[in-house]
């Protein structure tokens, strides 16, 4: 074959019936017959993995995270052998492998794995034999021989670990929305979509709400080199493309207003002012997996005072987080723990802020001005993210998108659902 390596990797929504299994069927077969090499990667179909995970929770309150993998890990095969069955209706031969066969190799963290390494050894091998490759997504096997799973969206992340692994040209991620916009168009229906991001762009939109693509999968794009194209199912016209900062030709002062509303707050009262206890209680959650984003701790108004500390974790790790912290309270004579689910977090991202000042006062401003409460504030040199109440986010969001000029014609209607995984 004359063309390159592709990986194609196709969202829920992509293949969530038979017609639209068999049209990205025919998608995969149109780039095999322009000459590539293709490996093609499937999520489970449409809400398959909601179904299963509603279904573990009927048998049980507080299912084993290893057979929750064992159950999830069956809804991306599923639709790797139907699709197979579909490409060999359309006359070629493909052969469908599920993570574990395709030599996806993770670390024991049950329902949140991280590739370790990929042995592509059987994926190269069928491609030397002509044939079509189809990968079960979201999942792998770990060093204990057992099955794992990704966490949520991380089909992203098996496909761009294999494209790194067979030195593919680009990797596609094919989705239900056109590319990357702006905004999320169903609150900014004039949102522009994007024809160019970096990575690091990117990794601060996913980071702080884009559902379009998964964080891991952009650090793994970013520290192996591999190409993005993130694209429609439903039409051919050119997505968004991802890639290093060297290859974009301007820096945007703001290039996207991202949001989440999937976020909780953790608020410690009576925190002893000793050192130590930080690092303690990051200690605690970081052995049970959860992830912190924004921390902000009071200092005690006098020496002999306690302070507070309050941190943003995810909403769905909030019942684990409190777990964790339990024995840290206890042990270290916290006061206690109090929670917020009702809040919310807007953020601006763009590469162009590093060398503007004044960004920040006018994200403040404009939030004073549409009587939008701050809660908490993170920054990094690219992004400014605020914690404020979860029923004021669609009104920020709006309000920062026309500050910062960011419109543009609006190609998504706004009822249309907008992200394979969006939050």
């Amino acid at each position: 074959m004359s063309g390159g390596t592709i990986v194609m990797k196709f969202g829920g929504t992509s293949v969530a019936d038979a017609t639209r299994l068999k049209g990205a069927a025919k998608r995969i077969v149109e780039k095999f017959e322009a000459g590539h090499r293709v490996v093609a990667v499937l999520s489970a179909r449409g809400k398959e993995t909601d179904r299963l995970i509603s279904d573990a929770y009927e048998i049980s309150d507080a299912p084993e995270p290893r057979e929750m993998d064992m159950l999830l890990s069956t809804g991306e095969r599923v639709s790797c052998a139907l699709c197979a069955m579909a490409i060999s209706d359309l006359g070629h031969e493909a052969i469908s492998l599920t993570g574990s066969q395709a030599g996806i190799v993770t670390d024991t963290s049950h329902t949140k794995a991280r590739i370790l390494d990929v042995r592509a050894d059987r994926i190269t091998s069928a491609l030397d034999e002509g044939k079509i490759v189809l990968v079960a997504g979201f999942q792998g096997v770990s060093t204990s021989k057992d099955v794992t799973t990704l966490g949520r969206g991380g089909s992203d992340t098996t496909a761009v670990a294999l494209a790194a692994a067979v030195g593919a040209e680009e990797c596609e991620i094919y989705t239900d929305v056109p590319g990357v916009f702006s905004a999320d168009p169903r609150i900014v229906p004039e949102a522009r979509k994007l024809d160019i991001v970096s990575f690091e762009e990117m990794l601060e939109m996913s980071s702080s709400g884009a559902g379009v693509l998964q964080l891991r999968s952009v650090e793994y794009a970013r520290n192996h080199g591999v190409r993005i194209h993130c694209r429609s199912s439903f039409d051919h016209s050119p997505g968004t493309v991802v890639v290093s900062e060297q290859e974009t030709m301007e820096n945007p002062l703001v290039t996207a207003v991202t949001h989440s509303t999937g976020e909780a707050r953790v608020t410690l009262t009576g925190v002893p002012d000793t050192p130590g206890v930080a690092g303690r209680i990051a200690t605690a959650l970081a052995e049970a997996n959860v992830n912190v984003d924004m921390i902000i701790q009071n200092d005690p108004v006098s020496a002999d005072a306690p302070a507070e500390m309050s941190f943003t974790v995810p909403r769905d790790d909030l019942r684990t987080a409190k777990g964790a912290l339990a024995p840290v309270v206890a042990e270290l004579g916290i006061g206690g723990i109090a929670t917020d689910e009702s809040m919310g977090k807007v953020s601006i991202v763009g590469a162009g802020m590093k060398s503007h000042p004044g960004v920040a006062a006018k994200v403040f401003t404009t939030l004073g001005e549409h009587q939008i409460n701050i809660q908490m504030i993170s920054t990094s040199p690219i992004k400014i993210s605020c914690v404020i109440e979860s029923d004021r986010v669609p009104d920020a969001v709006r309000a920062l998108h026309s500050a910062f000029e960011l419109q543009g014609e609006g190609t998504i209607r706004p009822e249309q659902p907008f992200g394979e995984f969006a939050s």
